[in-house]
């Protein structure tokens, strides 16, 4: 009979539901608790409870870990982080020598992300969210009713605002359904690398952007992307165009883009980043139109191997 002491595992605090086969992982080596809650973030005081009570944070993206968060349990060990630019305060995990560590999840999330944005980019081309809509209506009298025609993709052009690791893996999607595409990037892919993947570059955003028929945001934020596109680019924008940002909220001035939806000055918009995540805008919750969809952002699924 072992009757030497066990040493006490450590307690992890995760701060939102994340795939169970995670868990189950996390499980082996610590006794882990999940904040329950999928219909809000968590808020910076129950945050500070998760602390107080752990040894470990396991935080995503948008969880912001503040110094008093950071502070408020002399016992915790570490910060461990699903994000490539995770919001922590650096400068007091540094006072307190607290290791930060981050997972790599950019392939998984890519992959991920560039399925989504395809998803919303046919689901506008052919008109998916409204014919759904029409159909549970009871409008449906008319067989190949013209009142659902949507521009197709044969022979559509498709622009990618950037050239990363999301748009990497989307250019062979966009390929596959017989669509051109054109990126914009400040370093312009090897010519041998465009022909194979069937891209075209142009140095110029205007340019990419009056002959796209689908324009689709796939650059980093920073403070040159921030309010990239604005009135003057939306304005460049085909009538029958659609905007499509799987990227960052703040890449996109979100009271010019409603409005321009308004107007009808561009065909439509499918978004799943948006200027405050947290807080939709009330414009947002008001806007009812037809081919202006949005959804929230969502965890990749993902396989793991072990």
């Amino acid at each position: 009979m072992d009757v030497r002491p066990h040493p006490m595992r450590p307690k992890v605090f995760v701060v939102q539901p994340i795939p169970e086969v995670a868990l189950d992982v996390l499980r082996e080596a610590a006794e882990v608790t999940v904040y329950p809650y999928m219909d809000r973030q968590i808020s910076v005081d129950e945050l500070v409870g998760g602390a107080k009570r752990s040894d470990w944070l396991l935080v995503l993206h948008e969880t912001h870990v503040t110094a008093e968060v950071i502070n408020a349990n002399p016992d915790l060990q570490g910060i461990g982080s699903m994000a490539a630019a995770p919001h922590i305060d650096v400068a007091a995990a540094n006072a307190r020598k607290l290791p930060i560590v981050l997972g790599d999840s950019t392939i998984t999330v890519s992959r991920a992300t560039a399925d989504l944005t395809m998803a919303m980019l046919l689901g506008l081309a052919y008109r998916l969210v409204e014919a759904d809509r029409y159909t549970r209506c009871g409008k449906f009298r008319q067989e190949q009713t013209m009142a659902l025609m949507g521009i197709g993709c044969p022979g559509k052009t498709v622009g990618l605002i950037g050239m990363g690791k999301v748009a990497l893996h989307m250019a062979p999607r966009i390929r596959a359904f017989d669509m051109r595409t054109i990126y914009t990037k400040r370093t312009r892919l090897p010519a041998r690398q465009e022909q194979d993947l069937g891209v075209e570059w142009t140095p110029d955003l205007d340019d990419l952007i009056g002959r796209s028929d689908f324009v689709c945001i796939a650059c980093d934020y920073n403070p040159s992307t921030r309010k990239l596109i604005g009135k003057r680019e939306l304005d460049l924008m085909k009538p029958q165009a659609y905007l499509i940002n799987t990227a960052r909220g703040r890449i996109v001035d979100e009271p010019e883009l409603i409005r321009a939806l308004q107007e009808k000055r561009i065909a439509g918009a499918a978004l799943d980043v948006y200027w405050n995540v947290s807080r939709w805008s009330s414009a947002i919750r008001r806007t009812a139109m037809s081919r202006f969809w949005t959804i929230p952002p969502t965890m990749p699924s993902f396989s793991l191997t072990r």
